[in-house]
């Protein structure tokens, strides 16, 4: 019985001391992954906690990347390209801004004190900088999570924009130029080119990305009325500036306008890989790398290859828009200042008729003139997150499922519009190009003032 005894309590004994064992290996290993994520400058959460969060009202979660990144582009060759649906982006890289243009930018995104924040970045550092801004403007429920976890802990897949390659962060244009292979390209044989208003010695003389030549403006819509050109002026230009219908370009340039005006016509005229660089030479220079003012000049060819144009649904003219304007399911956007839709301004030193066309919609742009474009950019000039400018667009009573035809007094701003609604993968959209010079400039064509009703 003594024996049976002993026996018990020595297995006893064993039973507890395993036990204990366990519990202090349990917390030993807690306290090792607490430590890794402090060490990261995380704090414990999970994927799974992240996807729950987007859902819930009282929390938001937040991408302190590169736009460029939360668009799709995989820039650290991580698998990380895109971004958790359902966050907002709150970039690392605007955080030199104006302070008052910032505490804006929270506003419009949601993000106030009362509500819990999480913020992602596969970059510790970003990371911290953005939380550390938002302590200081008196956030105080904040938590970090390191996006390096989230394809280990088996997250859902990140949602990259259907067309995100149309805008070129400045980090992969400079691989291709040092002849490195780039995600979306299957070669590295680019033309850059700078699109800008006037003669080389303009803006292009200040300084451009290497390798690039100038394309005055001027070449693809002529003075003095600045409308797009015709089929024989854009031929003569393709060839004159080397340009053929199997090229891939990126167009940069310091006014995006411009960049984004210039490229939208190339692709018009048949060019097969148009794209733009993301928040042109400004983003370049943010990025740290040097422009260049040796001036290059284009190398003119025989033959563009197709019949310009070779893509003309992305142009609607203005005969055209007349009979779009009566169908139901097409709209006619306006991305114009408030006050120029309204008929108060006609945006432009040269231009004196003010109003707008009869059936168009106001479609933003921005708010102090006709170079303005506050709704549609980040404080570093790149595409603003898109779900911004479509909530203001339903708002207005768009429907992006009808056919959209975006127009503005000549079509710069609207080309760049045009661009971000494609990124974004919305369907069936044209550039009406002459905008309302060239309507008002038409004496039978109406027009209509005052606040619609």
């Amino acid at each position: 019985m003594k024996i049976r005894f002993k026996f018990l309590t020595l297995g006893l004994l064993i039973v507890f001391t395993v036990f204990a064992w366990q519990i202090n290996a349990v917390s030993a290993s807690e306290a090792e992954k607490k430590n890794r994520s402090a060490q990261a400058g995380t704090s414990a959460l999970t994927a799974k906690d992240l996807l729950a969060a987007v859902e819930d009202e009282n929390t938001i979660v937040v991408d302190t990347r590169q736009s460029d990144a939360f668009n799709g582009w995989d820039l650290n060759k991580n698998g990380l390209g895109g971004h958790i649906k359902g966050a907002v982006d709150f970039s690392y890289n605007w955080l030199s801004a104006d302070d008052g243009l910032l505490k804006k930018i929270l506003e419009a995104k949601g993000l106030s004190t009362e509500k819990k924040i999480i913020l992602y970045n596969d970059i510790k550092e970003n990371n911290e900088a953005v939380r550390n801004y938002l302590k200081k403007n008196g956030f105080k429920h904040l938590e970090l999570y390191n996006l390096n976890n989230w394809l280990s802990e088996k997250g859902t897949k990140l949602v990259k924009y259907k067309n995100y390659h149309l805008i070129v962060p400045a980090q992969v244009v400079n691989g291709l130029l040092k002849g490195e292979a780039q995600e979306t390209f299957n070669t590295t044989d680019v033309k850059i080119v700078e699109a800008s208003w006037g003669e080389a010695k303009a803006s292009y003389a200040k300084g451009h990305v290497p390798t690039s030549f100038h394309i005055n403006t001027d070449s693809v819509e002529p003075p003095p009325a600045w409308m797009l050109a015709d089929e024989e002026t854009l031929r003569k230009f393709a060839l004159a500036h080397g340009f053929t219908h199997s090229d891939k370009v990126i167009v940069t340039g310091e006014e995006q306008m411009a960049a984004y005006r210039v490229a939208l016509v190339l692709r018009y005229m048949g060019v097969q890989d148009v794209r733009v660089l993301n928040g042109g030479t400004t983003a370049w220079v943010d990025a740290g790398y040097e422009l260049e003012t040796t001036e290059n000049l284009p190398t003119p060819v025989k033959a563009f290859g197709v019949e310009i144009p070779a893509k003309p649904d992305l142009i609607e003219t203005i005969e055209e828009l007349k009979v779009s304007l009566k169908n139901p399911k097409f709209t006619l956007v306006d991305n114009r200042t408030w006050l120029e839709h309204i008929g108060k301004s006609t945006g432009y030193t040269y231009h004196d008729k003010a109003g707008r066309i009869p059936g168009s919609v106001y479609g933003y742009a921005g708010i102090k003139n006709s170079y303005a474009m506050d709704y549609f950019r980040n404080p570093d000039k790149t595409m603003k997150r898109p779900e911004e400018f479509i909530a203001l667009w339903e708002k207005q009573g768009i429907d992006i499922t009808n056919r959209l035809a975006f127009m503005c007094g000549s079509g710069w701003r609207a080309a760049e519009i045009f661009y971000y609604a494609d990124v974004y993968g919305i369907k069936d959209i044209t550039l009406y190009s002459d905008g309302w010079i060239g309507w008002s400039n038409q004496p039978q064509n109406q027009v209509k003032t005052g606040e619609p009703k």
